[in-house]
C-alpha cells in the first residue's frame, strides 16, 4: 500500500505543485487538506477540485471560519498582539489551526507524512512543524519547497510543465497568504526595499487618499470579546468580517514593515488587515478605561511576550498557555463601548464607555465638582521624589 500524505493545501503554487512532486517522489497518494479561514477570494470548492486535477487522492475543504475567529482571532484581539508593534499576525494565527486539521485529517485517512509548501526561510517552516510536534509527534514531516531546494522561478516552470491548473505565473510573482484577519504580500518587485506598493498588491483595502465620507462604528467588547457593531448583536467572525469591509473601504490597515523573521533575517512584508487593526485599536482604548494602571503596565509586557511566541510558532507551549490564563483574568472587566470614525486610512477612538469604568469624572474635572484633594499632593510629590533627591546628594558629595 502507498505511504499517504496529508498536504495543507492552499490551492497557490508551492502546493499545487507538491501534489504531483510527492506522488512521484515517494510513491505516495497525497490527501489534500484546505481550511477555509474566510480568506475569501477564489470559492473553497474551486481549490477542492484544483487539487484533485494536480493529482491527490483525496481533496478535503474544512470550513473554520468560525473557530478562527473565536478560538485564534479573539485571543490575539485580548493580547492587542502585534509583533514589532505593527503586525497583526495574519499568517502566525493561522497556522496552528490548519495543524488541528491536518492532524485530524492523518487520523481519518490514516496518514503517515504531513507536508507543506514552506521554504527554508520562512516562519511558517516552524509553525507547521512545532505545532505537529505538540500534537502528533509520531507524524513525519517532509516540505518538498525546502527539503529539495526549489527556487520560485523552478515551481513556475515545473507548473507549466506539467499543466497544472494554478494562477501564479511569471507576470505575477506575488506570494499571498490571506485570512479573515488580514492579508500578507511578499516577493516580486516588493523584494527591493526601496520599491513603494503599487495599488494593484491591494485587495483588502482601498487607497486611502481617495476622497469619501467617512463611517462611525460603535463597538461593543464583553470581557474583550467583541460582541456587536453599532448595537446589532454579532459572533466574532461576523464582526471581523463586517470590519474588513467597512475600514477596509476606508482603506485602514495597510502596514508596510521590515520585519525580523525567527530564522535570522530580515523580509519585507506588505500587510492589510482593516478590522484586525481597527478591533486592536479599540480594544487598547476600552483597557485604558477599564484596566488598573500597574495591571495595564505589566499587561503591556505580557502582551508584547505573547505576540512574539504566536510568531515564532509556540501556540502549543507552556508559556503561551500561562500568558493565556494571566490574558483572561486581565480581561475581566474590559467590557463597554468603543465608538471609530474609520477615515483616510485611520481608525480614530471617538468616545468610548463602559459600567466597569476607572474614570472618574469628578476626580478628572478641573471645574467646579472637583473632588481631588490637592493638598495631598504636596507630600506626595517628596515622599515620591525622595529617592532620587538621596542619590543627587550622594553624587554631589563625591563629585
Amino acid at each position: 500500500m502507498s505511504e499517504r500524505v496529508v498536504l495543507a493545501y492552499s490551492g497557490g503554487l508551492d502546493t499545487s505543485v507538491a501534489i504531483p512532486f510527492l506522488a512521484e517522489k515517494m510513491d505516495a497518494e497525497v490527501i489534500a487538506v484546505a481550511v477555509d479561514l474566510g480568506q475569501g477570494g477564489e470559492d473553497m470548492d474551486v481549490i477542492r477540485k484544483r487539487a484533485l486535477d494536480c493529482g491527490a487522492a483525496e481533496s478535503v475543504v474544512v470550513d473554520a471560519k468560525e473557530e478562527f475567529a473565536a478560538d485564534f482571532c479573539v485571543p490575539a484581539l485580548r493580547a492587542n498582539a502585534l509583533y514589532m508593534d505593527r503586525y497583526p499576525l495574519v499568517s502566525s494565527l493561522s497556522r496552528p489551526l490548519i495543524v488541528r486539521h491536518l492532524v485530524a485529517a492523518a487520523e481519518r485517512f490514516g496518514g503517515t507524512v504531513v507536508s507543506h509548501g514552506c521554504t527554508g526561510k520562512g516562519n511558517d517552516q516552524v509553525r507547521f512543524e512545532a505545532g505537529l510536534a505538540a500534537l502528533a509527534p509520531g507524524l513525519r514531516v517532509v516540505a518538498p519547497a525546502r527539503d529539495f531546494a526549489w527556487t520560485r522561478d523552478k515551481a513556475i516552470e515545473f507548473a507549466e510543465d506539467k499543466g497544472l491548473p494554478i494562477e501564479t505565473t511569471k507576470s505575477n510573482p506575488f506570494s499571498i497568504d490571506q485570512n479573515l484577519w488580514g492579508r500578507a504580500i511578499e516577493t516580486g518587485f516588493l523584494e527591493d526595499i526601496w520599491n513603494g506598493p503599487t495599488e494593484d498588491v491591494y485587495a483588502y483595502t482601498a487607497d486611502p487618499a481617495a476622497p469619501r465620507e467617512p463611517d462611525e462604528v460603535v463597538i461593543t467588547f464583553d470581557q474583550g470579546v467583541p460582541v456587536a457593531l453599532d448595537g446589532r448583536p454579532l459572533t466574532p467572525y461576523q464582526v471581523i468580517d463586517e470590519l474588513n469591509r467597512r475600514a477596509g473601504a476606508q482603506g485602514v490597515g495597510r502596514v508596510d514593515l521590515v520585519e525580523d523573521r525567527l530564522v535570522g533575517i530580515k523580509s519585507r512584508e506588505v500587510y492589510e488587515a482593516p478590522g484586525a487593526v481597527a478591533l486592536i485599536t479599540a480594544h487598547m482604548e476600552l483597557e485604558n478605561v477599564t484596566v488598573e494602571r500597574d495591571l495595564a503596565r505589566f499587561k503591556r509586557g505580557v502582551d508584547q511576550r505573547w505576540s512574539e511566541l504566536v510568531y515564532d510558532g509556540l501556540w502549543f507551549s507552556p508559556l503561551k498557555d500561562a500568558l493565556d490564563a494571566f490574558v483572561a483574568d486581565a480581561q475581566k472587566h474590559v467590557s463597554g463601548d468603543v465608538r471609530m470614525t474609520l477615515h483616510g486610512g485611520r481608525a480614530t477612538v471617538t468616545g468610548r464607555r463602559s459600567g466597569q469604568s476607572l474614570y472618574d469624572f469628578s476626580l478628572a474635572t478641573y471645574d467646579t465638582g472637583d473632588s481631588f484633594d490637592q493638598s495631598l499632593a504636596r507630600g506626595f510629590v517628596q515622599l515620591f521624589s525622595l529617592p532620587a533627591k538621596i542619590a543627587a546628594a550622594r553624587d554631589a558629595r563625591h563629585g
